[in-house]
């Protein structure tokens, strides 16, 4: 099963509230709204109105799908190399996972939910976020990193828009790259706080792609045990409404 979620930015705090999770499995699309859509503020998504139903389908929802770009442009080639995905495995799931199915117009974006790798490790993809508001010099020194670099996680601790926000630098000298996606960063906190040594939580960088757009720009990925009882994106917001 592959599963997705729906995230929501309030557009006068800047606030995020998963609101809906999307999953596959066998050819057919599930799509339910989660607590975080009762935000103040938040209306329910094109012809899915009610939050309590449940929404099943053959094909992606146009809400999703909307946020693939076609296969027929001459450009999806280059997305896939930059997302690191293979053709004949560029699934809409695993594209929007990768791709965050951001778009200009609206508030939304989506996110996978982390399951354990094959050697029952946390092993998760992204992108750093936040590299637009970053100066020229940082641009530069995104740019000269190599796939295998090592990444340092700072816990930003006074954020005053994110009280979990987590910042990329690189070694030496030392370079704020990005930060952990928002949406994430309070898991990554949970795999850091019972590491008995920080360092066996390592962020690399697995690609950079100086010819993308910036939210495209240097594909991270994180690496670490998997706590025993440890269970991302559940519970509170998280939760489905069905």
């Amino acid at each position: 099963m592959n599963e997705l979620f729906l995230a929501w930015q309030h557009p006068e705090n800047r606030s995020w509230h998963p609101v809906g999770k999307l999953t596959s499995e066998e050819g057919t699309y599930l799509f339910v709204y989660t607590r975080g859509a009762l935000a103040p503020g938040f209306q329910p998504l094109g012809q899915m109105q009610d939050l309590y139903r449940r929404y099943q389908s053959t094909e992606l929802f146009p809400l999703f799908a909307n946020r693939l770009l076609s296969r027929a442009r001459p450009e999806y080639r280059h997305l896939l190399e930059w997302i690191d995905v293979a053709e004949g495995q560029d699934d809409p799931i695993q594209v929007l996972s990768r791709t965050e199915g951001v778009r200009g117009t609206d508030t939304l974006t989506v996110f996978p939910r982390p399951h354990p790798d094959k050697h029952g490790n946390y092993h998760v993809h992204f992108f750093s976020h936040g590299v637009r508001y970053l100066p020229p010099a940082a641009i530069e020194t995104i740019d000269k990193l190599h796939p295998g670099v090592r990444l340092y996680i700072q816990l930003d601790v006074q954020n005053e828009f994110d009280e979990c926000a987590i910042s990329l630098r690189t070694g030496t000298p030392p370079t704020i790259v990005g930060y952990c996606p928002r949406y994430l960063a309070r898991d990554f906190r949970q795999i850091l706080a019972p590491a008995d040594d920080a360092s066996s939580v390592e962020v690399i960088v697995h690609r950079v792609n100086v010819d993308a757009p910036l939210q495209l720009r240097l594909l991270c990925v994180i690496e670490g045990s998997w706590p025993e009882g440890f269970e991302p994106c559940a519970g509170g917001d998280y939760t489905p409404l069905a």
